[in-house]
């Protein structure tokens, strides 16, 4: 899958466009700078730079610094978010960005949002149709709006040729809008700002923009991003994959592993709990080693990745009997297992060379370790699968946004995992007809 990247100048705005790519069927996730020099995993990733309203000369250089970074990477496609609003160093983030790419980028930028009720005509942004100089933006103690006139925003920021392409043009389809973009390309613009008022006008402008081979940045709110990258990337979309991280012990959950290998052809990634409470430490980590390995095999031709302390016919650990043995606490114990699981469970998702693209977890323990070895402060919590399982979404850490369903290790009957993988494959697939092989 080819890499997308999209930078942002706060975290509310990665993350929304965030969404949008994960709508299309894109694995997303926005990522802390302090991690970005590791290679990651997703389809997209998004970065928040914390620049609207620092200097002009800051802002270019910490996007300059990403985007480079971004580049270095692998990354083909590099997305400009912009403030709906069209607040903040606009006009250097996207020269920072053109600079980076070179001499044969184009930055098409289209500020419009039709359903937050952004639109742009005559190159005037509008809020529910009043210039955006006359809303609460103008008014801004820290940083008024004066003008709503995109190329002037940009052009004070800016010295490259700035060109428009007005809403006659775009009413007159795809065709019309390239021929005016190479229009405007050949005369020497590198920046053309677009008009729109509905869905269907950002639509055409992204069908328009994939027909050329030319390095478009596109640079918008999001939804410009979002319908560019589903035209550009959009038949490299495969069938997601999850991640099943499961300690529970119980005979519940024995039987519904059992089901979820029948019915779903699971080759599961069985880990030794007895080596990870080891106290030799060679011990443990020759066993977190041979987990980790053994599930990004498993990433490479498999959907679903089942990872789990839970072997039948293994006799139950005696951790009474072994933490005697260690002079320490059967809960020390037990905690260096679960996170021994977790830390597996986490270098597989950040391993794995095709995303994973949501997880599920059973066991109260399992979950708390997997948040910690992550970096997440939570999960958001969006459905009920069926009582005491649980949709949402990690947040914060290094997967923030990634879906995840939690159960506990009593709860439902033999078929409850599969139950809950299924509704986490149709939650990722409803956007995008994806082939689910679940039969």
């Amino acid at each position: 899958m080819k890499k997308i990247a999209v930078i942002a100048d706060d975290l509310t705005g990665a993350n929304a466009t965030g969404v949008l790519l994960s709508k299309h069927g894109f694995s997303t996730a926005t990522i802390l700078q302090g991690f970005l020099s590791q290679p990651f995993n997703y389809d997209a990733i998004c970065i928040d730079t914390d620049s609207r309203y620092i200097s002009k000369k800051a802002a270019y250089q910490s996007v300059s610094k990403i985007a480079s970074a971004m580049l270095a990477q692998g990354v083909e496609l590099l997305c400009k978010r912009i403030d709906s609003t069209a607040r903040g160093n606009i006009g250097v983030e996207i020269d920072a960005i053109l600079d980076c790419i070179g001499d044969h980028s184009v930055a098409i930028v289209m500020p419009s949002y039709p359903s937050s009720g952004r639109t742009t005509v005559g190159s005037y942004l509008l809020v529910d149709g009043v210039p955006v100089q006359e809303t609460d933006v103008g008014k801004d103690p820290q940083s008024p709006l004066k003008d709503s006139y995109i190329p002037w925003i940009i052009s004070s920021q800016s010295e490259r040729k700035i060109g428009c392409i007005e809403l006659n043009e775009v009413l007159g389809g795809k065709n019309m809008i390239a021929r005016k973009i190479s229009e405007l390309v050949d005369s020497g613009c590198r920046i053309i700002v677009i008009d729109a008022v509905t869905e269907m006008h950002i639509e055409e402008t992204a069908s328009a923009m994939a027909e050329w081979k030319t390095c478009f940045v596109p640079v918008d709110p999001g939804p410009l991003t979002a319908a560019y990258a589903k035209k550009k990337y959009g038949n490299d979309v495969k069938t997601p994959k999850l991640l099943v991280s499961i300690g529970s012990c119980t005979s519940v959950t024995e039987r519904q592993i059992g089901h979820l290998i029948q019915k779903m052809n699971v080759q599961p990634v069985y880990i030794d709990p007895g080596k990870l409470a080891n106290a030799d430490l060679n011990v443990r980590n020759d066993e977190l080693l041979r987990g980790v390995e053994e599930g990004l095999l498993r990433t490479k031709t498999e959907s679903v990745i089942l990872v789990t302390t839970n072997q039948p016919d293994q006799p139950l650990l005696d951790l009474k009997a072994l933490a005697s043995k260690q002079n320490t606490t059967q809960e020390s114990l037990a905690r260096k297992i679960t996170d021994g699981l977790a830390l597996i469970s986490q270098r597989i998702i950040q391993g794995s060379e095709t995303a994973i693209s949501g997880c599920f977890t059973s066991g109260g323990d399992v979950t708390a370790s997997i948040c910690a070895a992550s970096r997440a402060h939570g999960i958001q919590l969006m459905d009920e699968v069926f009582p005491l399982a649980a949709y949402g979404r990690f947040a914060g850490g290094y997967l923030d946004g990634m879906p995840v369903i939690t159960k506990g290790g009593l709860i439902g009957g033999d078929d409850a995992i599969t139950v809950c993988i299924r509704y986490l494959f149709k939650q990722l697939s409803k956007s995008k007809d994806i082939k689910e092989n679940m039969s």
